[in-house]
């Protein structure tokens, strides 16, 4: 079978190809620009490189498309997580202002008030799609606007810089050579997809997707698995706020988590998860993830201005996606048997 063939075939069999594909040639993009992309070296214990680089900045934006993922396969949306991360930080960075030299008790306290107060925004959303019947576009939208505003009042429109070493050990800390931000994420990615995969979860998770009203029907509560699904999209936004305001040192009401809603979608959608719900895919999405944060790093590296990094962000995930279509999909297959009918 020729190659071309069998990735028209297979790409439909196999939704994480184009992906991979697309991954490895970002990659091999990155070698012919700088040939020590892939190199790693050792420095005080710490991996660096090119990689450790790319994961460690993908991290916040996997956690947060691990649960738009979940939100996307029951026919929802949530456009307010970019908000909840603000939240999420400017809440851990308001309980360590009080104290100049933090304890861990307060540290740990603040890790806690930025969880809960992700779960409580996820909350907030699937309860006005779950029992007020609001569209998820619309209710999410709510908290967008609103919870940016929040994040702001709770920083008092400064910027509140974070010096608690415990605190800052947990995105930009490094954990056996790798940062604990990469540790983080990972075990957040497997810990959902144990709980979607080997159990009924996923299965309840696609039913919904597909047909909402017939899971009803036959006795599924529906409505509170979908809340359920917008308040672990809350918490994985808090995580995700956690650790990108200790990565850089400080939390920004205004600015953190700025259209990250729009790179998760981008992500999940990369990832091969459909957005009429029904079908998903962590590892797609973990994938979607890296292609952005690769493709941020491409940009960069060969000189791409910065002011045209988005138009060449969004000309890559158009292509991508129009490749993943069924339409292109049923046109490669209807190309490769007209060509084998003609000969």
């Amino acid at each position: 079978m020729k190659l071309s063939n069998w990735f028209v075939r297979d790409g439909a069999e196999r939704p994480l190809i184009w992906p991979c594909v697309t991954l490895v040639l970002l990659c091999g993009l990155n070698l012919w620009v700088n040939p020590h992309f892939l190199s790693l070296r050792m420095l005080d214990g710490h991996l660096f490189g090119a990689p450790i680089d790319v994961l460690n900045r993908a991290a916040p934006l996997v956690l947060v498309a691990t649960g738009m993922t979940l939100v996307i396969a029951t026919r929802g949306i949530d456009i307010s997580v970019g908000a909840v991360v603000a939240i999420a930080g400017a809440a851990a960075a308001t309980i360590l202002a009080a104290q100049p030299e933090p304890s861990s008790a307060l540290i740990a306290q603040a890790l806690i008030a930025a969880l809960i107060v992700g779960v409580l925004s996820g909350m907030w959303n699937g309860v006005l799609v779950s029992f007020v019947g609001m569209q998820p576009i619309i209710a999410t939208l709510i908290l967008m606007v609103a919870g940016r505003g929040i994040a702001q009042l709770l920083t008092a429109g400064q910027i509140i810089p974070i010096g608690a070493p415990g605190y800052l050990f947990v995105g930009g800390g490094y954990l056996l050579g790798v940062p604990s931000s990469v540790w983080i994420a990972t075990v957040a990615v497997l810990a959902t997809a144990a709980l979607v995969e080997g159990t009924a979860l996923g299965l309840f998770i696609r039913a919904i997707g597909v047909n909402p009203v017939a899971t009803r029907l036959v006795g599924l509560r529906s409505k509170a698995l979908v809340f359920a699904v917008y308040g672990f999209s809350g918490l994985t936004a808090a995580m995700a706020g956690i650790l990108i305001s200790s990565n850089v040192r400080s939390a920004d009401g205004n600015n953190a988590g700025l259209l990250l809603e729009l790179d998760a979608i981008l992500a999940v959608t990369l990832g091969g998860t459909s957005l009429l719900g029904g079908r998903f895919s962590l590892a797609g999405t973990v994938l979607g993830a890296l292609i952005i944060q690769t493709l941020t790093y491409t940009t960069y590296s060969i000189g791409v201005p910065p002011e045209a990094t988005l138009v060449v962000k969004a000309a890559v995930v158009l292509a991508v996606s129009v490749i993943q279509s069924p339409s292109a999909r049923a046109l490669g297959m209807s190309l490769v048997t007209h060509r084998r009918v003609a000969r």
